[in-house]
């Protein structure tokens, strides 16, 4: 008899990712199938009218999907952002929104990854698509 499901640790440490970090996101799970961040509203993180500003809804879904293709990459092998489009749907005044991003594509050049970002009340608040190229090495410099 097995107890209840016990979602997968983060396999990337968001200390690796400085500027997600700075930003608030937490990272709450991650497996190559399904990579599930947060971030919590803030005043420092708004724009007029004290909504959540996009550019921070896109620093998650960007977070949560570059980790999703990450977890997908062939041993030995990184990954960039090559496009990523955003829609956004509906304004977030408080709370915390939740990101869930999944690959709907692993090939051996590219992966793309949807993530859909949704509200305290389960409202979607915007969908971003992204392509990550996988590189036959990690960039460094």
């Amino acid at each position: 008899m097995s107890g209840p499901a016990v979602p997968a640790v983060p396999a990337v440490s968001i200390d690796l990712l400085p500027f997600a970090k700075a930003s608030g996101v937490e990272l709450t799970s991650a497996s190559p199938d399904e990579v599930v961040g947060q971030v919590a509203w803030s005043p420092e993180g708004c724009t007029t009218g004290g909504v959540m500003h996009g550019g921070l809804l896109m620093t998650l879904a960007d977070t949560t999907g570059a980790v999703c293709a990450f977890l997908n990459l062939p041993e030995g092998a990184g990954t960039a952002t090559i496009e990523s489009k955003t829609n956004l749907c509906r304004p977030v005044p408080s709370g915390v929104v939740t990101a869930t991003s999944v690959p709907l594509h692993v090939g051996r050049t590219t992966i793309l990854v949807q993530t859909t970002v949704r509200d305290d009340a389960g409202k979607l608040v915007s969908v971003t698509l992204q392509t990550q190229a996988v590189l036959p090495s990690p960039v460094t410099r």
